[in-house]
């Protein structure tokens, strides 16, 4: 199967951010490809898990398959990858290789925080948007990212 026939039925199941992200991920995975080119396939599957979590309510504690918390998400979504983080927001902030804003790319984590401390992870979907699970009362959903006080991390 090909990027080009790959693509446009997930550009139907989850949009063009989400797609876009695997058809330039998907060409990472030539024979012969750098090193860093798993990481981002890693990156652009947990992405896409994400993204399928459209809808799943919000509940506290919670890793999937079907309700999530922040953490429960960006845990699930990258161990449905092949890549195991810690539980909580905190943890995965300091388990992960922090970034920059301009070095970010789709499929890192991104981390509120307050001080020194971190109170919330989404993951990066581009554009300045994040897949995450908000809040109490919410569901999983794209979202804007609404504040200055992030800190961005790569999971490796």
């Amino acid at each position: 199967m090909t990027a080009q026939t790959y693509v446009p039925s997930l550009a139907v199941r989850l949009g063009a951010v989400c797609a876009l992200t695997l058809a330039v991920s998907a060409t990472t995975l030539a024979p012969g490809a750098a090193p860093g080119a798993n990481a981002a396939a890693v990156a652009a599957r947990a992405l896409h898990v994400a993204a399928s979590k459209k809808g799943a309510p919000y509940q506290f504690g919670a890793s999937g398959p079907s309700r999530f918390d922040c953490s429960g998400l960006t845990l699930y979504s990258f161990k449905q990858a092949g890549r195991r983080l810690p539980r909580s927001a905190q943890q995965q902030y300091n388990s992960s290789r922090h970034v920059s804003a301009s070095s970010r790319r789709a499929g890192d984590l991104v981390f509120f925080h307050s001080g020194g401390s971190v109170y919330h992870v989404g993951i990066y979907a581009g554009e300045g948007r994040i897949w995450h699970s908000p809040k109490t009362g919410t569901v999983v959903r794209l979202e804007r990212i609404w504040s200055h006080s992030v800190w961005y991390g790569r999971v490796g």
